[in-house]
């Protein structure tokens, strides 16, 4: 299962790609209120906020899921070709925490340079309620 989105600014509501995800994962058994879907969400939020925040222009969100829905890859592609950097931690600091938080719940994060931009992608293993606790 897959699902795309495109934006040509940054003007789009994070909130439509967040329902994307949470529509997506609901349909593979995955239903909002559990640890899986959430996590996934935050991933999906943090990626093109950041895409937002510091690419604004043309981008695009893809989610794809593996046959049994056990894993969910989240590319975002934007026009900068700067890679994203988790910053350290640092408590005092509102903001610039996101990427660290997707690193956690990731089992994978990269970019890869387009030439004309980046793609990020995040790989997160998404657990069924028995695996984990909610």
């Amino acid at each position: 299962m897959r699902f795309s989105m495109v934006w040509e600014t940054a003007d789009a509501p994070v909130a439509d790609f967040r329902h994307a995800a949470r529509t997506l994962l609901a349909l593979a058994g995955h239903p909002p209120g559990h640890r899986a879907s959430q996590d996934a969400q935050l991933v999906v939020t943090e990626l093109v906020t950041n895409a937002y925040r510091h690419a604004p222009g043309p981008g695009a969100l893809l989610l794809e899921l593996s046959p049994g829905g056990s894993l969910l890859d989240v590319t975002v592609r934007d026009g900068s070709s700067r890679p994203p950097v988790v910053r350290e931690r640092d408590a005092r600091r509102s903001g610039g925490h996101g990427l660290r938080l997707v690193v956690l719940l990731c089992e994978r994060l990269h970019h890869n340079d387009l030439g004309t931009g980046k793609e990020v992608v995040a790989r997160l293993r998404l657990r069924q309620p028995a695996d984990r606790p909610d």
